[in-house]
């Protein structure tokens, strides 16, 4: 059986990963720029761990945090890092966003990165790949055990509506208006290994799962599997994909902190020989398409006999649930941050709102979400 090492982690460390536009300042469309970026703030032959790194499209820089142990550490991290890719867009008439995807921008004017593990997807999954001009926000958070791994994935599919419907910012989709919250979660999971993960009982279940996948040649690695909530076994955590791109620091630290206090409630609700609960897959997979269609406004289902409740509602119980942790984990600020997105508004509700105030112009939208990029969330 193939053996894969999980190298244990500090109870709750935190990493976050976010994926940035490059986007022309006259035109306002997504642009090619993170090599020569890249080049610039990273020469050839750093040794360290970058903190800034290409992704599938040349127009995506993906800022990365070092290993942090509070949610304000990790946007301290990231702030520090965006100030410099910002510096060297802006010498080439480029600004940074976010968003899960680009309001008009057409995914076939792109350009794919320069490696060749990118031109060997595109070459793998065609016409799925060459369209992922989607971005996201992954965000870490350490186990001390395998043993503890697979039933925190599963306990955590019972809030992938909380975080997918907090983070939805992909509305657009080449210039139309998609109906949807998150478009971008629907097009990420067309992809053979992505979307929903599978409920696996315990870490040999999972070593099982993925030889069975190399072995039939469905994958080479297990980094080829982007479920949105995987385990890390590299960096010893577990990893939660399911957000979109978010436009702000505030609103990472908001849904860091729901991640990092929920993997730690977890975590010690093992230690005390407690069951986690495993949410049935026909539940997790009808939140999942209600937070992607209706964002803030879903009705969520919470029990197997149909049961359901708005998912603000549940949002606000669940930050409340999270505060005495979040005392411990000192994220307390960032934790009621939640509850200012729930009264400002999600980013695709923002969006929308900019495109009625203009008409329906979508440049307006690329600047609304630049100017949050840079001075932050406003409040209502």
């Amino acid at each position: 059986m193939v053996q894969i090492p999980f190298n244990p982690s500090e109870r709750s460390s935190l990493g976050i990963e976010w994926e940035l536009q490059l986007v022309d300042v006259k035109t306002r469309e997504l642009t090619s720029g993170a090599v020569d970026i890249l080049d610039e703030i990273s020469p050839a032959g750093d040794d360290e761990l970058p903190k800034a790194k290409l992704e599938l499209m040349q127009s995506t820089v993906e800022v990365i945090t070092g290993i942090c142990q509070t949610v304000s550490e990790a946007q301290q991290d990231l702030a520090q890092t965006v100030r410099v890719v910002a510096a060297a867009a802006e010498k080439r008439g480029l600004a940074l966003m976010c968003a899960g995807t680009h309001p008009f921008t057409d995914w076939n004017s792109q350009l794919i990165s320069p490696k060749e593990r990118y031109s060997q997807l595109v070459e793998d999954m065609q016409w799925l790949a060459r369209r992922l001009q989607i971005f996201g926000v992954h965000v870490h958070v350490g186990v001390r055990s395998s043993d503890k791994v697979m039933p925190i994935v599963n306990a955590l599919q019972q809030y992938i509506p909380h975080f997918l419907a907090l983070s939805a910012s992909s509305p657009y989709w080449t210039g139309d208006d998609t109906g949807l919250a998150s478009a971008r979660s629907k097009v990420f999971e067309s992809l053979p290994t992505a979307g929903l993960p599978y409920q696996l009982a315990d870490w040999d279940e999972f070593e099982v799962y993925m030889e069975t996948l190399i072995s039939a040649g469905a994958i080479d690695t297990i980094s080829e599997v982007w479920w949105d909530i995987r385990p890390h076994p590299d960096f010893g955590t577990v990893e939660l994909r399911i957000c979109d791109g978010i436009p702000t620091l505030d609103e990472i630290g908001a849904v860091a902190a729901i991640a990092q206090c929920l993997v730690e409630q977890f975590d010690r609700e093992l230690d005390r020989g407690y069951t986690l609960p495993a949410p049935k897959t026909w539940i997790v997979r009808e939140n999942k398409w209600r937070a992607a269609r209706f964002g803030l406004d879903a009705d969520i289902v919470v029990d197997d006999k149909g049961t359901v409740r708005p998912v603000r509602e549940a949002i606000s119980d669940l930050v409340e649930e999270l505060m005495p942790t979040a005392k411990r984990l000192d994220c307390v600020e960032q934790l009621e941050f939640v509850l200012q997105i729930l009264e400002v508004g999600a980013s695709y509700q923002r969006q929308r709102d900019v495109a009625k105030e203009n008409d329906g112009d979508l440049t307006a939208v690329v600047d609304s979400l630049v100017g949050e990029m840079r001075n932050g969330l406003k409040p209502a």
